[in-house]
């Protein structure tokens, strides 16, 4: 059972999940790395788990500092 509590940034490598969780903590918000579920697609193996009310807050952070980013719900 899914309750959407939950968002994961897609990154193209794990490099850039990596500092995407740099960012992230940086800034205070909870966050961790963890392997792309099946259902989602991902050029990379890992993404970063964070709370779904903190998605607006993420994705300024990471807008303009990573190449590519994608943000889903899980």
């Amino acid at each position: 059972m899914t309750t959407h509590n939950d968002c994961v940034v897609l990154v193209e490598s794990v490099s850039h999940a990596l500092g995407a969780e740099k960012i992230i903590k940086d800034a205070g918000i909870g966050c961790k790395l963890i392997h792309v579920p099946r259902h989602l697609s991902s050029d990379c193996g890992i993404c970063l788990r964070f709370r779904a009310e903190d998605r607006q807050r993420v994705e300024t952070l990471l807008r303009g500092k990573l190449h590519f980013f994608e943000i889903k719900l899980l």
